[in-house]
């Protein structure tokens, strides 16, 4: 099958998004599909506004017209709501062709914070965004309910997994620093709530492993603070390996694939309970959600890291990347029966 993924969101980025991405894309190879990666790359762009190291696409509208028609896949996904989002949105309806879309983050929550711009206004617009596809894709039953109850269509879960070969409780970091160790892995920016943990008043350490553009800010605030910057790969898991328990403060993911990640570490979770923890965190088991911070981490330094471990390596890529396949399938299926009605001259017989 071949299939083509337009997304604003592409390497040299670092986020959940990517990450979800590219393994589904590695796995989709594997499993012998033709894959197609419509990003940014040849495009002229600008820095978000908010955000300056993820590029927007300066009026991508013929470029990714011509892209789409020259790769004529069996089946379109559409995984941002940016600007290639939004014009290989236009070019399917423009030319009748069905298209799965995704619905990776929250921006509404995410926008709320920066501007003051009701909810109502931009869940409407994100809201007509999806309206048009077949399927839109969440990574949690929370986030399906959540989106159906204001008025989504068509919402199919699509979950997520972890890499178990580079992130496992092996090789932590030998760091001299007092105990228990509580650790954040992720984007450092102003809805990641970051302090709502850095605030907490806890035994041990505090570290934070990753970088954005509150890093500064929050480095000047909380000089007690290790702030590591950004790692990757095997470092990065031995930095998660290293800690006692793994807090995750966002009340805005919706999914937090470093949790799972954390898990595999043998690290159990303290976080709140919200849309992507509550989907993922075994509460009382490997991790605890409450909505006093403080409280769930040292609860969750009685956890047993073995039941973390044996959890994660249940959710693998693999599985994720056959739904999200077998998602595909079903929209090239709808793709060949119109073709074929095209070719027979019977494309009435679909409109009845």
């Amino acid at each position: 099958m071949k299939i083509a993924i337009v997304t604003d969101a592409w390497e040299p980025q670092v986020n959940g998004v990517v990450r979800t991405l590219k393994q589904t894309f590695n796995h989709l190879v594997e499993m012998g599909h033709e894959v197609y990666m419509v990003t940014t790359e040849g495009h002229r762009t600008i820095p978000c506004p908010s955000y300056p190291s993820i590029p927007l696409a300066l009026f991508p509208g013929k470029k990714v017209s011509g892209d789409l028609a020259a790769i004529n896949a069996d089946a379109i996904h559409i995984a941002t709501e940016g600007p290639l989002g939004i014009a290989a949105r236009h070019w399917c309806l423009q030319n009748k062709i069905n298209f799965t879309t995704s619905y990776h983050t929250q921006f509404p929550e995410y926008l709320r914070l920066r501007v003051p711009i009701p909810m109502s206004c931009t869940y409407s617009w994100f809201k007509r965004f999806h309206s048009k596809a077949v399927r839109t894709l969440v990574p949690t039953e929370s986030m399906q309910k959540q989106l159906q109850q204001r008025g989504f269509n068509n919402v199919y879960v699509w979950g997520r997994g972890v890499d178990t070969e580079i992130f496992t409780p092996e090789d932590p970091q030998q760091i001299d620093l007092p105990r228990p160790i509580a650790l954040y892995m992720g984007r450092v920016s102003v809805e990641k709530n970051i302090e709502d943990f850095l605030q907490q008043d806890l035994p041990g350490s505090k570290v934070v492993v990753g970088d954005g553009p509150d890093l500064e800010r929050l480095k000047q605030r909380y000089p007690n603070v290790l702030f590591t910057g950004a790692k990757f790969g095997k470092e990065l898991a031995s930095w998660v390996a290293t800690a006692d328990v793994f807090v995750f403060p966002s009340k805005t993911d919706t999914f937090g694939l470093v949790l799972l990640e954390a898990m595999a570490c043998g690290v159990p979770i303290a976080a709140y309970p919200v849309t992507g923890p509550k989907d993922v965190v075994m509460n009382g088991v490997t991790g605890i959600l409450d909505e006093d911070l403080g409280k769930a981490v040292g609860q969750a330094l009685q956890l047993n890291p073995q039941d973390c471990i044996d959890y994660a390596r249940k959710n693998s890529w693999q599985a994720c990347s056959e739904v999200f396949a077998n998602y595909m399938h079903d929209n090239s299926l709808d793709k060949a029966k119109k073709d074929k009605a095209i070719n027979d001259g019977s494309l009435w017989q679909l409109l009845r």
